[in-house]
């Protein structure tokens, strides 16, 4: 077992009682006004967009096993031997955002580090199908994956028994999903987790009570009739389109990301629709995680992260190799871009070790 740790101090989370993922009110969603965009906090290295002169990007369509089209986009190295057989990992975005927000940098730093990477857009979001857009479907989002692993298994520059995944943020707990009951996937690593079943089951240190849990669960089921006889499509929950005084520490995190142009991208709102948001109440990721066992899991998560619980809980719950790594100094979202904090040299080791 190992658990690396890297604090110089312990720092207590600000505002925890509301998670910026569980609105208690739905509010129909309006197209954000022309602006321009503030530049967000570009310290410790943010680089939501990197680009790499070392690494071929190719926009590619693949076909889920619903027969959806997914979208994504294949990274290259440019001096990958394409007469060997190589490693290759997929790369999952953070819940309600797109590929260009966080997956695109993983997938190209990785991709000089000489893996072939492929992110997505999740089905409902960004270029890849599904209607009505932004919906929640958590089996759709793990096949997401697999459909992934298929793409990179054809390629004949891949080789199919090391191919790898990284989820972030939401996408962890998707690509634990899909992982345990996709044996293809050999070595699995998630950076601030969002065990989105939990975070809406019971928001952030468990401080959504039942009955709360019940008034969601009863204003969803009367949108469904609203929407049924032609009422307006509501969404719920993402990151703020304005900020005011009433916002949280955790509402000014995001937005400092997803409403600036330190990573907007004008593909993606976050806001999942209202209806089938509850679908994530039936979402249990880290049910059987014990079983992806024996292949290798790493949990990486901020000191100061929200989200930490997450990650702590599913590496508490997961079988054996596993390994924690706790980056000092950093929370939620500064893993999605900065990459002065972003342990890539880590993740690089663990595929490395485990995509032999």
């Amino acid at each position: 077992m190992r658990k690396s740790i890297i604090m110089r101090k312990t720092i207590g989370f600000l505002g925890l009682l509301i998670s910026s993922f569980w609105v208690m009110a739905a509010c129909s969603l309006l197209a954000s006004p022309a602006r321009n965009l503030a530049l967000g906090d570009m310290s410790n290295g943010a680089d939501n967009f990197y680009t790499s002169d070392r690494v071929n990007m190719q926009k590619i369509t693949l076909k889920n096993q619903y027969k959806m089209d997914v979208v994504g986009n294949l990274f290259v190295p440019k001096d990958l031997n394409r007469n060997a057989k190589n490693p290759a990992i997929v790369v999952g975005h953070p819940m309600g955002a797109v590929k260009e927000q966080s997956a695109n940098l993983y997938a190209t730093k990785m991709a000089e580090q000489g893996f072939v990477t492929l992110s997505l857009d999740l089905s409902f979001w960004g270029e890849s199908d599904g209607q009505p857009r932004n919906a929640v479907s958590p089996d759709i989002y793990a096949e997401d994956f697999s459909a992934a692993v298929d793409f990179l298994g054809a390629q004949p520059f891949v080789d199919r028994e090391r191919i790898g995944a990284i989820g972030i943020c939401g996408s962890g707990s998707f690509v634990i999903s899909a992982a345990k009951i996709d044996p293809r996937m050999k070595a699995i690593a998630t950076v601030s987790m969002y065990d989105m079943g939990a975070a809406n089951r019971n928001g952030l240190r468990h401080s959504v009570t039942l009955e709360q849990r019940k008034k969601l669960l009863e204003e969803a089921a009367q949108q469904r009739y609203a929407e049924f006889t032609g009422g307006e499509m509501k969404y719920t929950s993402g990151t703020p389109e304005q900020l005011d005084g009433n916002s949280t520490a955790i509402d000014r995190e995001f937005y400092d990301f997803y409403r600036t142009s330190r990573g907007h991208s004008p593909n993606t709102t976050t806001h999942p629709t209202l209806t089938s948001n509850v679908k994530f109440m039936n979402f249990y990721p880290f049910t059987d995680i014990e079983t992806i066992s024996p292949r290798p899991m790493l949990f990486i998560t901020g000191e100061n992260a929200h989200s930490r619980e997450f990650s702590e809980d599913a590496y508490r719950l997961a079988g054996q190799p596993k390994e924690l790594v706790i980056v000092p100094d950093a929370g939620h979202v500064d893993l999605y871009d900065r990459v002065n904090l972003i342990p890539f040299d880590k993740l690089t080791t663990f595929f490395r070790d485990n995509l032999k």
